[in-house]
């Protein structure tokens, strides 16, 4: 009759724990990263009465005759599904797509490392990306991440230009303007001038005999080497004062005009001199000079003029190398381009790329990576163990954190601007709350019976 009794109690102590957990799980259906626990029986020990028996010539054998003693608590496991997504288009709020964790900590020496699915991450007073709760978020150094606002971007000097577009064949002056930029982050305009009617050869020149790579010609033909060519004048100029810088005819003796090159198909050749500036038909030679500017209290601003500013990137050289200025028959629309240098920056506003990147984006409209967010994974998940505030803890049963970046391996994507929500099924949580109450009500029905039963023995001597 005992058994009973304690067969009882031990299922409502089950049901009332399995009850705790379905509780917490309903507590957390709005917990960002939140991961639900599910709760599983076992049965307690049976009290064998009577053991099998084996079968004999004459009689067969028999099954043990056993009486179970109640449940007991087996697991309460965790479900690490992927919670569902919602945006809140906040730079600072991230979710991870896979089966990744966060890294934080809450020493300066990112000694305790902890892990968690909630982005709902902030940044405090000196530029560090922290949780609610205060602890930093490591990056894939396992070093703090921390944007520095006060950030700033030294400036770049200029050191090589494209032009990019048409020259119209019959327009016989024509100016594009080019920005530079001194090691201070200065700003210098240059006119670009293409002046005068083209020269033109009125005979083919054969290329093979000057001093022009024939190899710069798109239509050169190992066995046709003489083209039609036409010339246009480049000169640099200052537009405040309308002074030539370049060719330079204040030296002794002055420097020789430059010519842009093309052959009959309007494609740009090379930049040359001629040895007749005023003789279409006088033999070119490839042209390659240096214009510098002396600027005070900065470093000379030096710039290589010859063909590669007619190439993309500035770079005749590549193996796909790509002409970018023509001379064909239609509206000029010819810019000037400065390939590279910049006026110095501070960071006004940064992202979070999908793979964890921390990029600043700076005033001169530089961007550069400044950290990158940092996962961990592990080989059983499940065996994580929750410390409240949205952590977890490795343990022996965990493995050892594989740590890593989004988008490689098994780490998933980051979802910037949105939130993992909690992994919660409040139908099920329900569903599973009247199956727990059942259980329990039954089993308090099973006390009492077995009570009353005891009450009718108790009143047999009387």
């Amino acid at each position: 009759m005992m058994r009973s009794l304690y067969s009882g109690v031990s299922s409502l102590k089950a049901h009332q724990l399995k009850m705790d957990v379905i509780g917490n799980n309903i507590a957390n259906v709005n917990t960002v990263g939140f991961k639900a626990s599910s709760v599983s029986f076992a049965e307690m020990y049976s009290q064998t009465l009577q053991g099998a028996s084996s079968s004999g010539a004459s009689r067969g054998g028999t099954n043990p005759m056993q009486v179970g003693l109640g449940t007991t608590l087996a697991s309460i496991a965790v479900n690490h599904a992927k919670g569902s997504i919602q945006r809140t288009d906040i730079a600072t709020d991230l979710m991870v797509d896979g089966d990744g964790f966060f890294m934080v900590t809450d020493d300066a020496n990112a000694q305790n490392v902890y892990y968690t699915r909630a982005g709902n991450f902030s940044l405090d007073e000196l530029g560090y990306l922290v949780t609610s709760s205060g602890m930093k978020v490591l990056d894939k150094n396992n070093q703090p991440i921390q944007i520095n606002m006060s950030d700033t971007k030294t400036a770049t000097a200029t050191d090589k230009v494209t032009i990019n577009g048409n020259l119209n064949l019959n327009e016989t002056d024509y100016t594009t303007t080019i920005d530079l930029y001194d090691s201070l982050g200065d700003v210098h305009t240059l006119n670009f001038n293409f002046v005068g009617d083209p020269l033109t050869t009125g005979t083919e020149l054969d290329l093979t005999g000057g001093g022009v790579d024939p190899t710069f010609d798109p239509l050169n033909d190992p066995t046709v080497a003489a083209h039609n060519y036409s010339y246009r004048q480049v000169t640099i100029t200052d537009p405040e004062t309308g002074t030539q810088i370049m060719p330079d005819l204040t030296t002794t003796p002055p420097q020789v005009p430059l010519f842009a090159m093309f052959n009959e198909k309007g494609e740009v050749v090379d930049l040359v001199n001629l040895a007749d500036p005023t003789n279409g038909s006088s033999l070119p030679t490839h042209a390659a000079g240096t214009l510098r500017m002396n600027i005070p209290g900065a470093s000379d601003l030096v710039l290589t003029i010859d063909r590669n500013m007619f190439f993309a990137n500035g770079d005749s050289t590549a193996n796909d190398a790509t002409r970018i200025f023509t001379q064909f028959s239609k509206e000029s629309d010819a810019k000037g381009v400065q390939l590279n240098g910049i006026s110095a920056g501070t960071i006004s506003s940064f992202n979070i790329s999908t793979t964890g990147e921390v990029i600043g984006i700076y005033t001169n409209g530089e961007q550069k990576v400044l950290q990158q967010i940092g996962l961990a994974s592990f080989d059983n998940p499940p065996g994580l163990m929750k410390l409240g505030g949205n952590l977890f803890q490795d343990t022996p049963n965990s493995g050892v954190a594989t740590y890593g970046t989004a988008g490689a391996g098994g780490f998933g994507t980051i979802t910037p601007g949105a939130l993992e929500m909690s992994n919660v099924d409040l139908s099920e949580q329900f569903t599973a709350m009247i199956t727990t109450q059942r259980g329990f009500q039954a089993n308090s029905r099973v006390i009492t019976t077995s009570d009353e039963i005891l009450q009718e023995l108790v009143n047999l001597k009387r």
